[in-house]
This record gives C-alpha cells, sequence and structure tokens, in this order.
C-alpha cells in the first residue's frame, strides 16, 4: 500500500498541514512579538493542561470520597483555565487553531510545560506534594498577570486567581496534616518533597522569550516570583516538620519543548480519541 501524505511528511509539516485549513496564515516569525506571545500563552495552558490531566487520573481512585470529588474539580478547574490560556493562544497564533487543536493535535516537543506537572503521580502524598509547589508558584503568577499590559491576559489572570487561591489553600492544608501527622505520613511527604525538589526550580529559569514578554509588561520574569514562593513554600513544610532540601540543582527544558518520557504516555492516553477519529465530536 502507497503511504499517504502524513505517513512522510515532517513532525513539524504534518502539524502544520493538520492546522492550516488552507486559508490559513503562515507560522509566527521566531522572535516576533507575535511569536513570544504564543509561547508565553501556551506555556500558561500547557502547565495547567498536563497538570489537570495528572490530577484526573485519580477520579475513582482516591483513598476517600471527599478527596475523590475534590481532586476531580480541581481538575477541572485547571483544564478550563486551559481553554482559556489556549484559546487566546491560538488567537494570537492566528492559524484558525482552536484550544482543542493545540491540547490534542500537537506532539511532545510542541508542548511548553515546566516537568514538575508531568511527573506521576505515585502516591497521594506525592500528587498533594506536587499540587503544593506548582500552587505556590501559579497564585503569585496569576497575581502578577491581573496587571498585564494586555488585557485580555489580565481578564483570563483574574478568572483563574480565585480558583487557585482554594487551590493553594487546601494544598498547603494537607501538605501540613500530613507532614505533621503520623510517622508513616511524614516519611511519605518527606520523601515526595526529595523527590520531587529538582523539578521546582525550573518555573524559575527563564529564557530570551520570557525576557522580552517580561520587557513588555506581558508576562513577568520567571525569577521575579521566587521570592514569593519560597516565602510560601519555607512556611508550609515549617509548619508541616518536613525539611527543605539544600540543593539548588534544576531539571529544566519542558519550558522549551524537551521533555521526559512521562510526556509521551501522558499524550498518548489525552490524545489518542482526536487522532484516531480525526475531528469527532459529540
Amino acid at each position: 500500500m502507497a503511504p499517504s501524505l502524513s505517513d512522510i511528511m515532517t513532525p513539524d509539516a504534518a502539524e502544520l498541514a493538520r492546522a492550516a485549513g488552507g486559508g490559513a496564515s503562515a507560522p509566527l516569525e521566531m522572535g516576533s512579538p507575535g511569536h513570544d506571545l504564543f509561547v508565553g500563552l501556551a506555556r500558561l495552558g500547557d502547565n495547567t493542561l498536563i497538570l489537570g490531566h495528572r490530577v484526573s487520573e485519580w477520579c475513582g481512585h482516591a483513598p476517600v470520597l471527599e478527596e475523590d470529588i475534590a481532586l476531580a474539580n480541581m481538575a477541572l478547574d485547571l483544564i478550563g483555565q486551559t481553554q482559556l490560556w489556549l484559546g487566546l493562544a491560538g488567537e494570537v497564533e492566528g492559524r484558525g487553531r482552536s484550544a482543542d487543536d493545540l491540547a490534542f493535535l500537537r506532539d511532545a516537543w510542541h508542548f511548553y510545560n515546566i516537568l514538575l506537572v508531568e511527573r506521576p503521580n505515585r502516591d497521594f502524598g506525592h500528587t498533594l506534594m506536587r499540587q503544593f509547589l506548582f500552587d505556590a508558584w501559579h497564585q503569585p503568577m496569576l497575581k502578577a498577570l491581573e496587571g498585564s499590559s494586555d488585557a485580555r491576559i489580565a481578564e483570563v489572570a483574574m478568572k483563574a486567581g480565585k480558583e487557585v487561591a482554594y487551590h493553594i489553600e487546601r494544598s498547603a492544608d494537607l501538605v501540613i496534616r500530613l507532614g505533621d501527622g503520623t510517622e508513616e505520613s511524614h516519611a511519605r511527604m518527606q520523601d515526595a518533597l526529595d523527590r520531587l525538589w529538582p523539578y521546582a526550580g525550573e518555573m524559575f529559569i527563564g529564557d530570551e522569550i520570557d525576557a522580552r514578554l517580561a520587557e513588555a509588561g506581558t508576562i513577568p520574569a520567571p525569577e521575579s516570583l521566587r521570592g514569593a514562593w519560597d516565602e510560601t513554600v519555607n512556611a508550609v513544610l515549617a509548619e508541616a516538620t518536613l525539611t527543605r532540601p539544600d540543593s539548588g540543582f534544576a531539571h529544566k527544558g519542558g519550558r522549551q519543548g524537551r521533555h521526559t518520557e512521562h510526556m509521551g504516555h501522558i499524550l498518548s492516553s489525552m490524545q489518542w480519541l482526536q487522532r484516531a477519529y480525526p475531528g469527532a465530536t459529540w
């Protein structure tokens, strides 16, 4: 059987063909303000998309019914925020791609989420620690975005900020309760913190795109959020009787499209229906 066009195209060309739709404009030029803004928005949306998918994996599997419902609701919050961020990214890009297209028709190397959010759930404590480390960054990020020079970004941030205020309250409370709980729960939370800590630092490593967006007043520089994150994390870990790791090492690359092996497994689960039945709706 002769190969189809999609079989012989490069990943970039295949993705362009799927998204172009005939009359769509050409891809944004690298380094242009439009391209920078698209990447910045995709980074925000990809973080919430991948973490939302990870959290949703607990649906029907949480240790108690109350936590099952709470985790499902948090996942829905994150996916809802994704719809807004990726929808705006598609609008900025101008190639006719919707939030769904960006979620389901990109390959791993075109996702810009931090590595922390793609880490496996492991146990309940590990999931909560990952959520807390992310929430402690997410809240000040959204607060800063409320003052963005782009009114559309500020509007999304104000809406998302109300949801994330609950997320950080909940994850911090549970980290404290489990960290300062039984010997078993304390050991599990410390293990989760030690395992996840090398992935937290990527949230504060900027690149040229971040610098240009910060200069334009659109999205704050990652480095500017470190102080608020440290303050929150230090206070919660102290109350949870957990020891903050002293390592400054940080895995990085996710924000530039270089991911761990876990990302491919996430996408194979998340995207298979749209990939198997292109354009399917219900």
